[in-house]
């Protein structure tokens, strides 16, 4: 199953459930960092083409209090047909209803994928349930698009998952939203241009201060250990060239917050930061940083530098010239947003739909999604051995 092959060339191409108060107060508090909606560079004078008249009939499950289950568009694109959601919380899930115009909800997920209708689900659960979550969405032969993480803190669960998509033949697509902000897609573009040439440094950084608790099912949030939460980060490499890391030593920093150290989290994580050095299977290395406990400037970035050129944001400078409006993305349907996290909800949603129509993978397909998040796994485990290197699983492309 693991190899240290990978793709040879791009293909082109969350947080889950917490405790939901009243409606009327969330929407009068300031959004949660990233879930802002945000302007986004789009190609001019481009118009968006169809590739089927099809509609892929979909259901939705989760609208905590990140309310992701309606945040990407499913219900606004014109080749998508949401046919049931489910929440465990009644209230929740009828706003989830209204919120994707869908008549039809179902108590549980368990009870949703029962639905012979449906052929692909989105799951926007607590982080815990991806695994379980998606594992049952695939056994009942659905297609299945999940929030970030792939799994939750568990090599051999990554392991299982890729083994269940690879014998089904069905889609995963994780939706790390990283990999459509205008800086990650930039560089994408850049590096599949040869513009960037062998990639010999990246940086990723995801910040998200955590000064008090932020509401969770289960408080799974609170002390979640930083790198099981990567991907946001990692995406600063393993989404620009496709390429995985390989081996890690990671350094964690105690937690100054009281709500996150060892004795007040479930678990006994005492890191409120912990930052990774990583060997690339390119060749390369790449530091990233996960911090729940440091305020000031927040969200995700990152910067790469290739023996040809390096890019901090959108900005390229090297050895080549380079077109600018070839960084651009292309549009989406008439009628469909960019959504937040620096406009790339929607994205995702476009890419997921268009691979099932075009019968191809995703471009965050299983092998990227695990490759992410499994390397933020074993870079947890290199800090509480106080950062001895440790190497790391690798999947390859089903």
């Amino acid at each position: 199953m693991h190899s240290n092959s990978r793709r040879g060339f791009l293909r082109h191409v969350s947080m889950g459930a917490g405790i939901l108060g009243a409606s009327s107060v969330l929407a009068a508090e300031k959004p949660i960092q990233g879930f802002d909606e945000t302007e986004t560079a789009v190609q001019e004078n481009a118009v968006w083409q169809p590739v089927s008249d099809r509609k892929i009939r979909v259901g939705i499950v989760g609208y905590g209090v990140c309310r992701f289950g309606a945040a990407f568009g499913y219900q606004d694109h014109p080749n998508v047909e949401v046919v049931a959601v489910s929440d465990l919380f009644p209230d929740r899930c009828a706003a989830l209803a209204k919120a994707c115009r869908c008549e039809k909800t179902y108590p549980s997920l368990e009870e949703l994928v029962k639905d012979d209708n449906i052929e692909a689900v989105y799951v926007a659960t607590d982080a815990p349930s991806h695994f379980k979550h998606c594992m049952e969405v695939l056994k009942h032969g659905k297609h299945v698009v999940c929030a970030v993480p792939s799994v939750f803190g568990s090599v051999e669960d990554a392991d299982a998952l890729y083994e269940m998509v690879k014998s089904s033949g069905l889609t995963y697509q994780l939706n790390e939203t990283s990999a459509f902000k205008d800086d990650c897609f930039a560089m994408r573009k850049a590096f599949e241009g040869g513009h960037l040439g062998r990639l010999v440094y990246s940086e990723g950084e995801y910040y998200h201060y955590f000064g008090t608790p932020l509401d969770a099912y289960k408080e799974w949030r609170t002390g979640l250990p930083p790198q099981w939460y990567p991907t946001h980060s990692n995406a600063y490499h393993t989404c620009v060239t496709g390429e995985s890391f390989t081996e890690v030593s990671c350094m964690g920093l105690p937690s100054v917050v009281d709500h996150l150290k060892p004795e007040n989290n479930v678990f006994k994580n005492p890191f409120g930061t912990e930052v990774a050095l990583f060997r690339t299977s390119g060749g390369g290395m790449s530091r990233m940083t996960v911090s729940w406990d440091t305020p000031g400037f927040g969200g995700e970035m990152g910067r790469v530098r290739g023996d040809k050129g390096s890019m901090t944001g959108t900005t390229f400078q090297g050895l080549t010239e380079l077109d600018g409006s070839t960084l651009k993305k292309a549009p989406l349907p008439p009628g469909m947003g960019a959504g937040g996290h620096g406009g790339s909800h929607g994205y995702l949603t476009e890419e997921f739909i268009r691979a099932l129509l075009e019968e191809r993978q995703p471009l965050v397909d299983i092998s990227w999604g695990l490759n992410m998040t499994v390397a933020g796994i074993v870079a947890h485990e290199s800090a509480l051995k106080d950062g001895e290197t440790l190497k790391i699983p690798q999947y390859v492309p089903v």
